[in-house]
């Protein structure tokens, strides 16, 4: 089945960083974007100038950490008949500490927010996307989850629920049926400067939000199941 002819982008952590940069690059794309934010007034700023350019942006309060959260916000796009077609699950924290000083609040907040939050997001939104048969699922993992590149010591929790969310990539993909035009994708941003990547990293938002964006809008004969950095395949 074809795209529709303005797909329906969801993004989570949609007012800063790469998020935001995801957010500008799918409005230049001609998606209609829904800007996920934990702070209505964060997401309110975020969105203005991409109105301002002439995109249609929606801001959705989501936290991506409580379930309630998750749920209220899937009742409120299908209440106003938004279909997500494509979901970035970009929202991310990135504790600091090895696996012998990583806290347990510390192990509970990076897999609640990087695995459990969009695999919930997934379930939500997925099956409708199966149902009109056409969507994207864009999971933004790290290098530092790779067992192939080499888990990052230095943040344990990070890396560990980045591989989760890996494994949430593969076996959603593996679970698609064969008919739908539905794929699901992890990529790499590379050391991004962010909040989280600090002021030392080499890359801006925009330079890694470019595999999100690509993977986002992928043709039919386009890659599933893959991880993915500058838009090349890493390993697991």
């Amino acid at each position: 089945m074809p795209a529709p002819s303005s797909p329906t982008a969801l993004v989570t952590g949609g007012n800063r960083g790469i998020g935001r940069a995801i957010c500008e690059g799918l409005v230049e794309r001609g998606l209609q974007v829904v800007l996920g934010s934990r702070d209505e007034a964060n997401g309110e700023a975020a969105a203005r100038p991409l109105r301002e350019a002439g995109g249609t942006v929606h801001v959705e309060t989501i936290d991506v950490a409580e379930p309630d959260s998750i749920a209220a916000c899937a009742d409120r796009l299908a209440s106003n008949d938004v279909a997500v077609d494509v979901l970035v699950n970009n929202a991310g924290v990135y504790p600091t500490n090895n696996a012998l000083d990583a806290t347990p609040d510390q192990l509970d907040h990076a897999w609640t927010v990087n695995a459990r939050g969009p695999w919930l997001l997934t379930q939500a939104f997925v099956p409708g996307m199966i149902d009109r048969g056409y969507g994207r699922v864009v999971n933004m993992s790290s290098g530092s989850g790779s067992f192939g590149e080499g888990l990052d010591p230095e943040h344990a929790a990070y890396a560990a629920s980045k591989s989760a969310l890996n494994a949430l990539t593969l076996t959603l993909d593996q679970t698609l049926p064969e008919g739908p035009d539905v794929k699901a994708n992890a990529m790499c941003p590379g050391w991004v400067h962010t909040r989280m990547g600090g002021e030392q990293a080499p890359r801006t938002p925009e330079e890694g939000a470019d595999t999100a964006l690509w993977l986002a809008t992928l043709p039919a004969d386009g890659p599933s199941g893959g991880f993915f950095r500058d838009r090349e395949r890493i390993p697991w």
